[in-house]
């Protein structure tokens, strides 16, 4: 594993020791590939994914910070047809800035609190 890469993961495991989802208030877990960008939001308590977002099926060619952008508006989309308004974030492990943050503050202007 890189240094890189371990980085991320001590990073992850120190977040996820503190941050966890209920039915009420899940978590909302971000990942980052090089193309695409994906949402969970997650009940730690069950054990269940209640609602995705990513941007596998996006057509549009635009760049990465505004596919984010999309996706997050689209997880606050989903978030509010299953009844969830709050959630948790977990930036899983990646810098709160860029692409992660444009997801977050496009989830926060689609109706999301955290």
């Amino acid at each position: 594993m890189t240094g890189k890469n371990n980085r991320r993961q001590r990073i992850k495991a120190h977040i996820r020791h503190r941050v966890s989802g209920t039915a009420e208030k899940p978590r909302m877990t971000v990942f980052r590939s090089n193309t695409q960008i994906y949402v969970q939001l997650i009940d730690d308590v069950n054990g269940k994914t209640l609602a995705t977002a990513s941007s596998l099926g996006m057509k549009d060619k635009v760049n990465k910070k505004e596919q984010a952008a999309k996706v997050g508006a689209l997880v606050a989309k989903t978030a509010q047809e299953a009844g969830i308004k709050e959630v948790v974030f977990d930036r899983n492990g990646y810098l709160y800035h860029g692409r992660v943050k444009q997801l977050a503050d496009a989830a926060r202007e689609g109706g999301l609190k955290f």
